[in-house]
């Protein structure tokens, strides 16, 4: 479970979010709606670490019952899909997904085997060696969230990640990622602007612009 307690955010001596609180059971996602500007990706990166010193933050970020705000970033284990797939365009399929697992699969054979059957749960077997730009827009999606969700986060966090995606593809992503973290009984916070993107369960929290 991932939970949010009394978070609040100041800008420029103004209250921009909060004060918030909510929890994210396993398997579940919980929306953050709201225009641009309201705070919405502000909130995330306070999750991860990237804080900003022209903003003021105040309360507590807990995963599995566990305070994490103390914790280095790369201990937080806080996975993360951007609107961009920030796929490393030198390294073929294969070497994105095995550069973010985790350094407890120990050993060549271990790690390769791991990545072929990521690329088997996401349809994509045999495209270990291709390269990202040789990739259709829903095979570069796809390959982004087991880039993801391949470092065996504790939660995932989704910033707007289907809005640059045409319609059709943006649907079928849209379920494809839904389906997945439900799957992999991970909590996921999605901040969007559009009613289309949340789930069709889960909670909403509103944001708005002063």
């Amino acid at each position: 479970m991932l939970e949010v307690c009394d978070l609040t955010i100041h800008h420029a001596e103004q209250r921009l979010v909060g004060p918030l609180s909510f929890s994210v059971g396993a398997g579940h996602v919980h929306t953050i709606m709201g225009p641009s500007g309201s705070g919405k990706s502000t909130i995330l990166n306070w999750m991860i670490g990237e804080t900003n010193n022209s903003f003021r933050y105040s309360g507590a970020l807990l995963l599995e019952g566990e305070p994490v705000l103390d914790l280095p970033v790369e201990q937080r284990r806080i996975g993360i899909l951007f609107q961009d797939d920030l796929l490393f365009p030198h390294m073929s399929v294969g070497r994105n997904l095995a550069f973010a697992l985790p350094n407890s699969i120990i050993g060549v054979s271990a790690r390769r085997q791991r990545v072929d059957e990521m690329l088997e749960h996401i349809g994509l077997s045999g495209f270990h060696q291709r390269d990202p730009a040789s990739l259709s827009g829903g095979q570069r999606a796809r390959v982004s969230v087991a880039r993801a969700l391949i470092a065996e986060p504790r939660a995932v966090l989704l910033d707007e990640p289907f809005s640059k995606l045409d319609s059709t593809l943006r649907t079928q992503f849209r379920t494809f990622v839904f389906e997945w973290i439900a799957r992999q009984a991970i909590p996921a916070i999605l901040v969007t602007h559009d009613s289309d993107d949340t789930p069709e369960s889960g909670a909403l929290t509103m944001l708005t612009r002063d």
